[in-house]
């Protein structure tokens, strides 16, 4: 898995090999995948497809006996908005935190009313790209107003999920499997008031680390991806460096996705476009920045972007819980030898195959 430090260049480089960042015991070593028969049922092929539902297994067990609670960190900061606040001013306590998403409170009932995310800042951009007249009104808009303008432009809203925090984290994975959620906010209820109160809000990849730091079965998922159904392979979304900022925006909407990746004229990575470089492109609630190019609008990006993992299909799952334990990871582009795009690999998928993998209906 591989960083490419895309703020500074438009060419691939400093591609890292994934089984690198495996974890090894001194004396012990793990057979090499690409040396064995997967065609053929050999004694080796039966032992690692053991070893698979094993990790697999030893990962389940796990999540249905610690509770989401466990994975909130000794001490955190939680940011809460009020319905009310104005969409603008939510923007700017979201850069000024380093956050990309908030619980959001309806003070008129005292109740949790959802999650704000990057998802709801793309909407307002689509509503303003139908509704160009509207764009003096935008500043305007309170947070209230978000669930109508995803009526407006006819975007399915996410469902509003949340779990308490002493059930078990399975259960909150499989509610964000079901919602298509990539975080779901913890609500405890207050024992004096009896009133809902918003505890945290765990995503998919605090998850998979706590997984990855505290289950060290998952250095038994040795089979290659190639073997595994995980990850997207065929009609992935890509956009080019002088593909308008608005064209990736109308994919992100339309396919409910959060990167599209950049290629060149030959299939090459040479970048991401994520849904979270939006929020720096209409900070302080300025729109021009939204007529730029993909290569323009990624040179604003911070100075302390992590760059774009990345694996082969011949790569591991152990490796890649590997690398999400050292590394915040949110995606991998899976390339070629060639560093031509062939797939990608969300926290959704990975999610989804270790609760679901052999697990029937």
């Amino acid at each position: 898995m591989a960083s490419l430090p895309t703020h500074k260049s438009h060419e691939p480089s400093g591609f890292v090999a994934p089984s690198s960042y495996l974890r090894r015991s001194r004396g012990q070593s793990h057979p090499n995948p690409t040396q064995m028969s997967y065609g053929q049922k050999t004694d080796s092929e039966s032992a690692i497809d053991r070893d698979q539902r094993l990790g697999l297994e030893r990962i389940r067990d796990f999540l249905k006996v610690r509770t989401s609670y466990d994975v909130l960190p000794l001490s955190f900061r939680l940011i809460i908005f009020d319905t009310s606040l104005m969409v603008k001013k939510s923007l700017t306590i979201l850069i000024q935190n380093g956050i990309v998403s908030a619980p959001l409170w309806d003070s008129k009932t005292s109740t949790f009313a959802g999650l704000l995310t990057t998802s709801d800042y793309l909407n307002l951009i689509q509503y303003y790209w139908q509704n160009p007249e509207a764009v003096n009104r935008i500043d305007q808009f309170n947070l209230s107003s978000l669930r109508d303008i995803e009526k407006a432009i006819g975007v399915q809203p996410l469902e509003t999920i949340s779990i308490h925090p002493q059930r078990p984290l399975y259960e909150a994975c499989r509610s964000m499997l079901e919602s298509k959620a990539r975080r779901i906010p913890l609500v405890d209820v207050d024992d004096e008031t009896r009133r809902a109160m918003v505890v945290s809000v765990v995503t998919q990849y605090r998850i998979l680390k706590f997984v990855a730091v505290n289950v060290s079965e998952t250095q038994l998922l040795r089979k290659p991806l190639k073997h595994l159904k995980l990850g997207t392979y065929r009609n992935l979304e890509t956009a080019r460096m002088e593909t308008p900022v608005f064209d990736v925006i109308h994919q992100l909407v339309k396919d409910s996705i959060s990167s599209v990746p950049i290629v060149n004229s030959d299939g090459v990575v040479t970048n991401v476009f994520e849904a979270v470089d939006v929020i720096t492109l209409i900070k302080g609630g300025m729109y021009d920045d939204l007529d730029l190019n993909v290569g323009e609008a990624l040179k604003k990006r911070s100075e302390d972007f992590p760059g774009i993992y990345t694996c082969s299909i011949d790569d591991r799952l152990d490796a890649i819980f590997d690398t999400i334990r050292r590394s915040r990871v949110h995606r991998l582009i899976v390339i070629d030898e060639d560093n031509r795009l062939t797939g990608i690999i969300s926290l959704s998928d990975i999610l989804e195959y270790i609760l679901l993998e052999g697990e029937g209906e």
